[in-house]
């Protein structure tokens, strides 16, 4: 009866606390909700999500299973889809990720694995890789519907962004310029370079880098060409410090040539 309320009500994602509200609506008295997600969980009718947060399965009748993207957005809050996952969403890679990036604010609470290696947080066979970032570095992000949900996903320009500031997570730095190289006709360049000045100098110069080497005139870069640097910056921010330093850009060119 449990789970049949719940479907009919379109609670596909649901809390402890929320069952308990509906609980004698169907026969079941609070006290005794907390045993019988447990029982329904075991027996493969919810998935657990994280302590006190429950989603129907698809063994439920009628009921389409919660989006990956619909379960990070309950997982944290708020919460962005992100990086590589972003990626994917704009259509900037032909990979698919092995997990669903998440953005979040730092100082808010995010749910950890079992073990303290960053592997990510494990829902059924899906691993959440949650990135916290400060309150200020949070924007470029716009609201979209997946299947039936409305979900956050960083716009296709904070998408490259992110790439030049950790292509760790979003499949290297080859699949990055993989990315610049797809967005060439779609990116909005204004927004893009809006973004690299909001952070720092290092990025506006990598951005200034790539865009130059993906066919944007250098007429169009001056707002970046001017941010005033103190010495080079890696090209790949994770890379080792090696290769040529391109003296315009102020970029030592630690990738390999393509």
């Amino acid at each position: 009866m449990l789970v049949r309320r719940l479907a009919a009500d379109g609670c596909r994602i649901f809390s402890t606390k929320q069952t308990r509200e509906i609980a004698p609506e169907v026969g079941l008295s609070a006290g005794y909700v907390r045993q019988a997600l447990h029982h329904l969980a075991r027996a493969g009718w919810l998935v657990r999500l994280r302590k006190g947060l429950y989603a129907l399965s698809s063994s439920v009748p009628g009921v389409s299973p919660a989006h990956e993207f619909e379960v990070a957005m309950a997982l944290v809050h708020p919460a962005a889809i992100s990086h590589f996952s972003a990626m994917h969403y704009h259509e900037l890679t032909d990979q698919i990720p092995s997990r669903v990036f998440v953005t979040t604010i730092t100082g808010r609470w995010v749910p950890r694995g079992d073990n303290r290696g960053g592997n990510g947080y494990r829902v059924g066979e899906t691993v959440y890789q949650f990135i916290q970032l400060k309150q200020e570095r949070f924007f470029g992000i716009q609201g979209v519907w997946v299947d039936e949900a409305r979900v956050t996903v960083t716009d296709m320009e904070r998408t490259l962004i992110d790439g030049l500031l950790m292509p760790q997570h979003c499949g290297g730095f080859a699949e990055v310029i993989h990315a610049f190289e797809g967005a060439h006709d779609r990116l909005n360049l204004d927004r893009l370079i809006k973004y690299a000045l909001k952070l720092d100098a290092a990025t506006a110069k990598r951005l200034g880098w790539m865009l130059e080497k993906t066919g944007i005139e250098r007429s169009r870069l001056t707002a970046v060409e001017q941010v005033e640097v103190t010495g080079y910056s890696k090209l790949d921010a994770t890379g080792p410090r090696h290769g040529p330093y391109n003296r315009s850009w102020m970029i030592q060119e630690n990738v390999a040539k393509r």
